[in-house]
Order: C-alpha cells, then sequence, then structure tokens
C-alpha cells in the first residue's frame, strides 16, 4: 500500500513537470504569452484561492446532485435489464443489435432533443448524464450474470427454485461485485459528460463556472477548475474502488467498458 502510494506521488510529480516543461516551451512564444497563466504556479495559486469561495463549493454540490440523480436513475433502470437480459439469452439476442446502437451515440449528441424534450434545462442535463451512464450498467451486469457459476443454477433449479428465486438468491448477490463495478464505469464517463452538459444555459455546476472563467479571460482560474474537476472526480473514483474491496472479490473479473 505504501509502495503503491509512493509510486502515485511520483507520477503526480512527473505530470506536473511536464506540464511545467511543455507550457514553458510553448509560452515562449510571443504569441501565447497572455496564456501563461496555464502554468503550475499561477494554477496553483488560483486554485488556493479558489477553494475558498462559498460559489464554488456551491458548484460542486449542483453538479454532484446532477451526478447522483442521473446515475441513480440509469441504475435505477439499467440493473434490472442487466439482470433479466443475462439471465434470458432470448431476450439477450433481442436487444444487442438496438442497445449497441443506441450506446455508440454519444451522450452530448442527444443535447438538442434533451432541449426539446424537458422544459428545463436541470432536466436536460440529468437525461443526458443517465443517457451516458446506463450503458455501462447494463453491460456489466449483464457480463456478470453470465459469470455466474452454471452448476449453481442447475442445482437450484433441481431443488425446485423458480426463476425468480434464482435472480434474487443466487444472481443477485454473485453479480454485486460486477454491480459496484458498473457504477465506477458509469461514473467515469458521467463525470466526462457533465461538465459540457453543463454548459447549457444553467447559473451553476462547475461547467458554469469554467465557462465563466472563459469569458472573463481568468485563465489561472479556469485551470485552476479544471484540476479541481480531476481530484475530485479521483476522489469518487478512489470511494467506489474502497466499496469494490468490501466485496473482497479477485480484480481479474473485472470488466471494463
Amino acid at each position: 500500500m505504501k509502495k503503491s502510494f509512493g509510486y502515485g506521488i511520483f507520477g503526480v510529480l512527473i505530470l506536473i513537470a511536464l506540464w511545467s516543461i511543455g507550457g514553458h516551451i510553448l509560452f515562449s512564444n510571443p504569441d501565447y504569452e497572455q496564456f501563461t497563466s496555464f502554468l503550475p504556479v499561477p494554477t496553483f495559486k488560483a486554485l488556493y484561492v479558489l477553494i475558498l469561495e462559498m460559489e464554488f463549493w456551491n458548484s460542486v454540490y449542483a453538479s454532484l446532485k446532477r451526478i447522483c440523480v442521473g446515475i441513480s436513475i440509469a441504475f435505477l433502470f439499467g440493473m434490472p435489464m442487466g439482470l433479466c437480459i443475462g439471465f434470458y439469452k432470448n431476450l439477450s439476442y433481442i436487444t444487442y443489435p438496438p442497445f449497441q446502437f443506441l450506446r455508440m451515440i454519444s451522450p452530448i449528441s442527444w443535447m438538442p432533443i434533451a432541449l426539446l424534450i424537458f422544459r428545463s434545462f436541470e432536466s436536460a442535463i440529468i437525461f443526458l448524464i443517465t443517457m451516458a451512464s446506463i450503458w455501462p450498467i447494463i453491460i456489466n451486469i449483464t457480463l456478470g450474470v453470465a459469470r455466474v457459476n452454471p452448476q449453481w443454477l442447475h442445482m437450484a433449479r433441481d431443488q425446485g427454485a423458480k426463476n425468480y428465486q434464482l435472480i434474487f438468491r443466487i444472481i443477485f448477490p454473485s453479480t454485486l461485485p460486477y454491480i459496484v463495478t458498473s457504477l465506477r464505469m458509469a461514473l467515469g464517463i458521467a463525470w466526462i459528460v457533465l461538465v459540457p452538459a453543463e454548459f447549457l444555459g444553467i447559473s451553476s455546476g462547475l461547467g458554469y463556472i469554467i465557462n465563466d472563467a472563459r469569458d472573463t479571460m481568468e485563465y489561472d482560474r479556469l485551470m485552476a477548475i479544471v484540476i479541481s474537476i480531476g481530484i475530485i472526480g479521483s476522489a469518487l473514483d478512489v470511494f467506489i474502488q474502497l466499496l469494490r474491496r468490501t466485496f473482497r472479490w479477485s480484480y481479474e473479473n473485472d470488466y471494463i467498458f
């Protein structure tokens, strides 16, 4: 654990060094001198100021709220669909072509449709997050069902178990690791979609304050917000990984969407 943490810190330092060196090389050009605020020192100074602002934390809260609502809706629909598709083979054959087609559509592509369907920008953003996160949930859970030991199912059927009993007593508990992994994949995709989705006509969220910093040409603040998005996203990912470890399964069974 200590060794991996040390290597992680070393990797972050390498990233900052490359950022600094690359920035100084690029901004040595007189045409780019106005962008020197993107360099590490101005960015970290702006980040310190940023975390002391209540507006920033209000925006973080607004973004996290949208993420939680969008992923919750996706999970509410995606989990039973994944269980059923994995359990009923004919349903898997039927849903495979349309689902593969739909998941290949960029979630941002749904933005004009979302604006036409929903009356508020808030609902449109949540719809985009849901569309982004539902597919990794369905696919990971379906894979988890497919990897349940078939001998367990045969033994249960021999004892007279019904299909719904197989799903709730055997398949669901066995698929829990994949369910948590699906949430991690969904979170990663939803977090990426969140910021461009928040470029819509709203007055809160991390995407909104990035737009505001760009419009006011506060480039150090803009870069600080970008860094904060990475930090918050990484913290959420660490939380999901800690949750995964409570189930104590082999990482060899993980499926990356």
